[in-house]
């Protein structure tokens, strides 16, 4: 084994200080959230405006479709390190994911039927305020009961 080898061993066996443990987590939840807003919002203004389909129901169907991309970057990139996936793992995931949609939709159905916000600008301003509002309570859930840490 040579001394880079070595020193990597090392740096990787080092503990993590809770900060940056947290910050690392945040960054990699970023990471994997956006490229699910990114599904999300691509699948929303085709459904809304460019087919013509009902407001709640193309959010609704792009939050579920993000919901099960988000599954995949989740499980094996933010919290590969977690324990191991299970099947009360993955039901959690989306007891927790479809409430999340709930608080999205309801949050959206707000703005868009109530305040009126249905223009293409103002409907996107609706789905992102209501995707940041979902996804704090989807990171603090995830990180909290789904992704646990292996006790030990």
């Amino acid at each position: 084994m040579n001394l880079s080898e070595n020193l990597f061993e090392e740096r990787a066996a080092a503990p993590v200080p809770p900060v940056k443990r947290v910050v690392l987590e945040v960054v990699n939840f970023g990471m994997v959230g956006g490229s699910g807003v990114a599904v999300n919002f691509l699948l929303f203004n085709v459904l809304l405006h460019s087919l013509g389909w009902r407001a709640m129901t193309a959010t609704v169907l792009a939050s579920v479709v993000a919901m099960g991309t988000n599954y995949l970057g989740f499980r094996y990139f933010t919290y590969r390190d977690r324990a191991a996936r299970t099947r009360r793992q993955i039901a959690l995931f989306f007891v927790f994911s479809g409430l999340g949609v709930v608080m999205e939709s309801g949050l959206f159905y707000v703005g868009y039927h109530g305040f009126g916000w249905q223009g293409a600008i103002e409907s996107n301003a609706v789905k992102a305020s209501s995707i940041i509002l979902a996804s704090a309570f989807r990171f603090l859930v995830y990180r909290t009961w789904v992704f646990q840490r292996a006790e030990g």
